[in-house]
């Protein structure tokens, strides 16, 4: 009786080490898919500051840019592009950029959001969360093309080729660069919150489109100036505050990550702005506002790509150059490319996501503060970043010139000759925005 006594007690004491360790492991398992309710918390701050940077940041940095006639035409433009790319976001943009492991797009696995719920998980974030933050990056990317081509477009042409150039260019270089199995994701292109997909991509779209749709009426012949460089400063503002969630955001949570990234859009965006208006003032004899304005958006334009990847000194360095060459960007080489780029879409984003893009491959070097590995190799990760540059241009340039063709061939591009001396605001919206 002693023997079996001694032996039910030995296999109950198993059976209960086995349910203990079961019990663990399950609890182990739930702990590896916990949600951190601060990446939470700052991931949807960060969403919530990308809006602000669109509307109304872009939209009032762009509005003042305008003249008066058109102020209204470029508010809508910018409300209406976001409201259209986030809901085409959640019914298929999504899955396209984020679903499946293609070489150049995703797959229809996550269509209308199918599989996402409240209970499926993204690293440590809900989802959902990770649907919204990513949703901002492709509206404000599709409204930024249109300070290229400003105060000469048809509202519908704008709609029109904002569905055409987010399906067929922005999404692919999304998946290509942010998504595993993505080409240039593969091949170790760094673009921590946009360089590629957002900036030179949008820079492209832009410069083919002024090509495209023609210069304004008086280009060249008279002053087509801004007619309130207090808003375009109110503009810029919101743009660097929301740039925060822009930039930080990407790390993807409340990490040493995002702190990096936050401290090098206050340095880089800083610098940019005393290299441009130092550049003004040598060059062209005094220091404006709008330089001002137009340096810090390039300084925020080039530490995009670099933000999680280089230390505080090179992005000070990062934002000098960019600065300059921005500068440089909506002078000397419009002049060459005799195009009426408007809102300088080119210059200033096409350009600085040029040099951010390439110089990130440099500054994320160990030797400059950067955080690559200690075998970084700078000559390797240039070629990389180069060939990342290359094809966002051609690809960007392709898809846009034929989505503006299609538009041009369906509705046509440009309003009459008639509406576009009377100003967009009027004849296409039916209002006007000061009265007089």
């Amino acid at each position: 009786m002693k023997l079996r006594s001694k032996l039910l007690s030995i296999l109950l004491a198993a059976a209960a080490a086995g349910f203990a360790g079961t019990s663990c492991a399950q609890d182990a398992a739930a702990a590896a898919v916990q949600v951190d309710h601060g990446d939470v918390a700052w991931m949807l701050t960060s969403t919530m500051l990308v809006i602000l940077m669109v509307i109304p940041g872009l939209a009032l940095f762009y509005g003042g840019l305008a003249r008066s006639k058109n102020m209204l035409s470029v508010l809508m433009q910018v409300f209406v592009i976001f409201s259209l790319i986030t809901v085409l976001w959640a019914l298929y943009g999504y899955s396209l950029a984020f679903g499946g492991e293609g070489t150049f797009i995703g797959s229809l696995d996550k269509i209308f959001l199918n599989g996402v719920t409240i209970d499926t998980l993204s690293g440590s974030l809900p989802e959902y969360v990770f649907v919204a933050f990513q949703s901002t990056f492709a509206a404000i990317t599709c409204a930024l093309i249109i300070g290229a081509f400003a105060e000469r477009i048809k509202f519908s042409s704008v709609l029109l080729f904002s569905v055409l150039w987010f399906t067929f260019s922005y999404l692919p270089m999304a998946h290509m660069v942010w998504s595993a199995g993505g080409l240039l994701f593969e091949d170790g292109a760094l673009d921590f919150a946009g360089g590629t997909v957002v900036h030179i991509n949008a820079g492209v779209a832009g410069l083919v489109g002024a090509y495209l749709v023609g210069k304004r009426i008086g280009f060249g012949r008279e002053a087509l100036t801004p007619h309130s460089l207090t808003l375009t400063m109110v503009g810029a503002s919101l743009l660097w505050v929301g740039w925060f969630g822009f930039n930080a955001g990407s790390a993807l949570g409340a990490t040493s990550g995002a702190a990096l990234a936050f401290i090098n859009t206050i340095l880089a965006t800083g610098a940019a702005t005393l290299s441009w208006i130092a550049g003004e003032a040598l060059f062209k004899s005094k220091p404006s506002m709008l330089g001002a304005a137009s340096g810090a958006v390039a300084g925020l334009v080039a530490v995009t790509p670099a933000a999680g990847f280089v230390g505080p000194m090179g992005s000070i360095v990062l934002g000098l150059i960019a600065g300059l060459v921005c500068l440089w960007g909506v002078s000397g080489l419009k002049r060459m490319l005799r195009v009426d780029d408007a809102f300088d879409v080119f210059g200033v984003h096409g350009v600085g996501g040029i040099v951010g893009a390439i110089l990130t491959g440099v500054l994320a070097a160990p030797a400059f503060g950067g955080t690559g590995a200690a075998d970084f190799s700078i000559a390797s990760q240039v070629w990389i970043q180069a060939k990342s540059v290359l094809l966002t241009i051609v690809w960007s340039g392709v898809v846009s010139f034929v989505s503006y063709k299609i538009v041009d061939v369906l509705i046509g591009l440009r309003v009459p000759e008639d509406e576009e001396r009377e100003g967009l605001d009027i004849t296409a919206h039916g209002e006007t925005a000061y009265q007089n």
